[in-house]
């Protein structure tokens, strides 16, 4: 297995696209159910192979990652073959970017001597969906990129 499992929520989410899946293995409802019964690790090598497809699915069509923590803010925008990314960190302890007031203090802040603002871009190893869920696994968030489009465009000004 390249990524993850899919939890049982996402498996339920994606329960039509699933069944299609199995019945592009040729596997009907009933054969699942004895597959299940009879030859569980098959019926777990299904489970992860489909779940290897749905997170490559999302991960080709991604383009941006959030990353908070208490002190620090990764944004993170990408294409085929670079990734982009904005780091900001407070020097003030009492600020906590994973509270709403956090967030409403950085953007009051934003330009004050007490946020540090970093761009760095790269280019992908080899693997870039496998850096891209490597981010997703130490806690990013997929986004639409509203909020790296707005630091961007206070950091070009």
């Amino acid at each position: 297995m390249k990524y993850a499992r899919l939890t049982k929520e996402q498996l339920e989410e994606l329960h039509i696209e699933f069944t299609n899946f199995l019945a592009s293995q040729q596997i009907d409802k009933k054969e699942w159910d004895q597959l299940k019964i009879d030859k569980p690790e098959i019926a777990e090598q299904e489970l992860d192979i489909f779940s290897d497809l749905v997170w490559e699915g999302v991960l080709k069509s991604a383009r941006y990652i959030e990353h908070f923590s208490k002190n620090h803010l990764f944004l993170f925008q990408f294409d085929e073959t670079t990734i982009d990314t904005i780091v900001l960190r407070t020097s003030n302890n009492s600020v906590d970017f994973l509270q709403k007031d956090g967030l409403q203090w950085l953007s009051d802040n934003i330009l004050s001597d007490e946020v540090e603002i970093r761009y760095g871009d790269k280019t992908f190893g080899s693997d870039r969906n496998g850096e891209l869920f490597e981010i997703i696994q130490q806690g990013g968030i997929l986004s639409q990129g509203e909020l790296y489009n707005q630091i961007k465009s206070i950091i070009k000004k």
